[in-house]
Parts: structure tokens; C-alpha cells; sequence
């Protein structure tokens, strides 16, 4: 994926009005996915990081929709959404990208894994 055609407007997808934060019109265009495991024993400090994640995120006006997520037992995900390519630059600079980083040997078996998303169609409310 070429950074460079990311976030075309002709590619974004549009939040409607009832859209949970309330704001309205959001334009969705990239995203990320970020996955990791848990150390044995740490799964509910991984769970805390990702709540206290969730509310560093509405801090970040350019994250539009970020969710914590527990794929499996020891297996955690991060999936977050952005109008474009440089609102996903700015959050992988800000402070949660630093916190998972600052944390990421107490609290995982190996570096997380993060692929940038290009969305290609969406149903939002």
C-alpha cells in the first residue's frame, strides 16, 4: 500500500450524524491494526493498558474510532481509525504509541505487530 494514495477523498467513508462521539461526517479513510501477546500472567495489566488506551484516545482529535480488543486467551488488538494518512502519522507520535512501546517488554512476548489499513468500504452509524 503506497502512503501516498491513502486517504483520497474519493476513498474515504462518511460517518452519518448519529455517529457515536457525536461529531458528525467524519471521513474514514485509513486505519490500523496493531496485535499482540500477553506474557503469561500479564493478560489483565494488558487489558487495564488498553482501557487507559481508550481514554487516552479521545484526546487525539484526529483518531476517529479506537477500540481495545481481546482476540483470544493471551492474544490483544488495537484497531483505530483516521481521516487520513497524516492523522495515522500523528497517533503513531503521540502518547499511546509511546506507551505501548514504553511497555512493550513487561508486557508482551514479542514486539507488537502494526499494519497500517486502507478502507475500502464500511457500514458506520
Amino acid at each position: 500500500m503506497d502512503e501516498t494514495s491513502r486517504g483520497r477523498p474519493s476513498d474515504r467513508h462518511t460517518v452519518g450524524p448519529s455517529d457515536v462521539s457525536g461529531r458528525k461526517n467524519m471521513a474514514v479513510a485509513v486505519g490500523l491494526l496493531v496485535t499482540c501477546e500477553a506474557k503469561r500472567g500479564m493478560e489483565s495489566e494488558v487489558e487495564q493498558f488498553l482501557r487507559t488506551g481508550g481514554e487516552m484516545a479521545k484526546d487525539e482529535p484526529g483518531t476517529l474510532l479506537w477500540f481495545g480488543v481481546r482476540l483470544g486467551p493471551t492474544t490483544y488488538g488495537i484497531i483505530d481509525f483516521f481521516p487520513d494518512a497524516a492523522a495515522r502519522t500523528a497517533h503513531l507520535q503521540g502518547k499511546i504509541a509511546h506507551a505501548l512501546t514504553d511497555r512493550a517488554d513487561e508486557l508482551f512476548t514479542k514486539a507488537p505487530d502494526i499494519k497500517p489499513l486502507d478502507v475500502l468500504a464500511s457500514k458506520l452509524p
